[in-house]
């Protein structure tokens, strides 16, 4: 696996690689090579690379300075992509050379339930599995399970003046999910911190049931 500088590493994007970002997802929020999909190192790794990337066959790492095999030799096992090589010195040095960069805004559980009677625009989308979903969500929320997002038809919906309000059940996918919808075009998003687990707690929260769908 090559390590690439700066240069290199763009001209391999240019050449239709896919920029995959191992780090910790609350790192990547903070500050990320535009055009990346976030899939966190951990136990879900692997499984979640063959779920979310099956028709990309290129791919760059950025990593934790260190990580770069770990994650190489985790993607090696199902055998669906080249590794294009990584990004030498990881994000630091794509920062350190005065490439731009993107990021995404996060807000609490609170600020979404302040922000829903005001914002006609506002779309909350719910990326968890559709029985997550069924067992109790925000009323008028939208189901798109994660690993739909990698079809652009998904988001046909969605318009440059919606207000994406995007949340998991707590842990990485919502991240994940951002990251495609960034991916897509659409910016003008945030992430809910602490996701379903949080929301359910507030006390302004309507959550409503899709009973057919649990039987």
């Amino acid at each position: 696996m090559k390590a690439l500088n700066v240069e290199g590493f763009k001209l391999a994007v240019n050449n239709n690689a896919v920029i995959l970002d191992t780090r910790k997802s609350e790192v990547f929020a903070r500050g990320f090579v535009p055009g990346s999909i976030s899939i966190e190192l951990n136990e879900k790794f692997a499984e979640r690379s063959a779920n979310l990337l099956p028709a990309i066959t290129s791919l760059l790492l950025v990593a934790e300075p260190g990580n770069e095999n770990i994650a190489e030799k985790a993607l090696a096992k199902t055998g669906q992509w080249e590794i294009a090589g990584f990004l030498e010195g990881g994000y630091d040095s794509w920062i350190g050379s005065g490439e731009p960069s993107d990021m995404i805004v996060d807000v609490e559980a609170d600020e979404l339930m302040m922000d829903i009677p005001f914002d006609k625009n506002l779309i909350v989308l719910d990326v968890r599995q559709e029985t997550e979903f069924a067992d109790g969500h925000l009323k008028n929320a939208i189901n798109i399970p994660m690993q739909e997002l990698t079809d652009p038809g998904s988001m046909a919906n969605f318009e440059d003046g919606h207000n994406i309000y995007v949340h998991c059940g707590g842990g990485g996918r919502g991240i994940t999910a951002a990251s495609l919808l960034k991916r897509q075009g659409f910016h003008n998003l945030r992430y809910v911190a602490g996701g379903w687990k949080k929301i359910k707690e507030q006390e302004k929260a309507e959550i409503v049931k899709e009973t057919k769908a649990l039987n």
